[in-house]
């Protein structure tokens, strides 16, 4: 069974070895660590650590040797435009180097690829990270050379079909981590408005404000910020209904069951698990039936400002308002713990910001993970 045709042309996919694809194969050596000298160099030296799992084109390069530490070592000066495979420690990595560079010893490299060189990545990123899967859990610490290159692999005899193929995974990839930095990005400057915003102990100042207000903000207990509180009931109800029951399985994305009972939760409420193993985590933005390890509180004002800082002091609520031996928040909460706030106005503008940005984060991270899985999808379905 050969892989999946890409194109409608009828092109002939082949059985190979791993050894065919290149006319030459480098083992790599480690310089004496010892003789500074070595290490002073602009050659790049890299190992293991300097490449990611699921990054094939972008290298760390931290260390730089000279000519002197390759003639006087096992390194090798390794061509540019090749493949650097991982065999040993962190059996699993590759990546593509676009300039001359030398390894460690847990390194082969593919030297003067005969195929498209873009195909035959993502064509060994397919193989390698199926080897590196097989290993896990196993004594076995890497892959022999020899083995490596008796991999049977599958490639399609047309060079064009081969760079089409590989122009799709490369451009995959280049959507992949462009959602990947926004995500960061947009997750990084959250953190950094939620430390600014907030105050870092109770009834402390923000160090910036929101806009132009100017108005002090107040120390209150939580309770007095809420209009209820109300714990989910136990499940005893029958499903198949039209209300969502929200229990921890689907707060942590599992899937939502249909029940018959009415909901007591609206979207605007915040819920705290109220016990189990994460007795604390703060939760936003869900309607239904709630369930009995769940507690919701009603906002007086705006819940996703409620939220936003109740999130932002989850440890603190880890850390001091548990029960010592039993994972369970405390039953006096609400009248113990202090929340500093600012006028109505102020806090549902805040609010609504974060909302937003906590969307975009969202859509992204949802982009990103759908990008992930039709990529995964197309490597199972093209490479065999």
């Amino acid at each position: 069974m050969f892989p999946t045709q890409f194109t409608s042309a009828s092109f002939t996919w082949e059985r190979k070895k791993l050894g065919d694809v290149a006319n030459s194969y480098i083992n790599g050596g480690t310089p004496d660590t010892q003789n500074k000298n070595y290490w002073i160099g602009d050659i790049p030296w890299i190992q293991s650590s300097d490449l990611k799992n699921d990054d094939i084109w972008n290298v760390n390069i931290n260390k730089y040797i000279t000519n002197k530490a390759v003639n006087d070592s096992a390194a090798k000066l390794i061509p540019a435009n090749s493949i650097a495979i991982v065999t040993r420690v962190g059996v699993g990595k590759l990546a593509y180097m676009s300039q001359e560079y030398s390894t460690s010893q847990d390194f082969l490299s593919l030297v003067d690829i005969k195929e498209d060189l873009i195909f035959i990545m993502y064509m060994l990123y397919f193989k390698i990270s199926k080897v590196s899967s097989s290993l896990q859990g196993t004594s076995i610490k890497g892959i022999t050379k020899k083995e490596l290159l008796n991999l049977s692999i599958s490639i399609v005899n047309n060079t064009a079909e081969q760079n089409r193929i590989g122009q799709v995974f490369k451009i995959l990839d280049n959507s992949i981590n462009l959602h990947e930095r926004k995500y960061e990005e947009l997750t990084l400057i959250k953190k950094a408005l939620l430390q600014k915003l907030f105050p870092k102990k109770d009834g402390f100042k923000p160090e910036v404000r929101y806009k132009n207000f100017n108005d002090a903000w107040e120390q209150r207990k939580l309770g007095e910020v809420i209009i209820s509180e109300h714990k989910g009931k136990v499940k005893s109800i029958m499903k198949g209904g039209n209300t969502n029951y929200l229990e921890t399985n689907y707060l942590n994305g599992g899937t939502a069951q249909k029940v018959d009972a009415i909901a007591d939760v609206s979207k605007d409420d915040v819920l705290i698990l109220w016990d189990g193993s994460k007795a604390g985590t703060i939760y936003h933005g869900f309607e239904g039936a709630l369930g009995s390890t769940l507690k919701a509180y009603v906002p007086k004002y705006s819940g996703d400002f409620l939220y936003q800082i109740l999130k932002k002091n989850q440890d603190k609520i880890y850390q001091s308002y548990r029960t010592p031996n039993i994972p369970h928040v405390i039953k006096n909460f609400t009248e113990k713990f202090n929340v500093s706030i600012p006028t109505i106005i102020e806090q549902q503008e805040i609010g609504d910001f974060f909302k937003q940005l906590d969307s975009l984060i969202t859509l992204h991270r949802r982009k990103l993970e759908k990008l992930k899985q039709l990529k995964k999808f197309l490597l199972q379905n093209m490479f065999i």
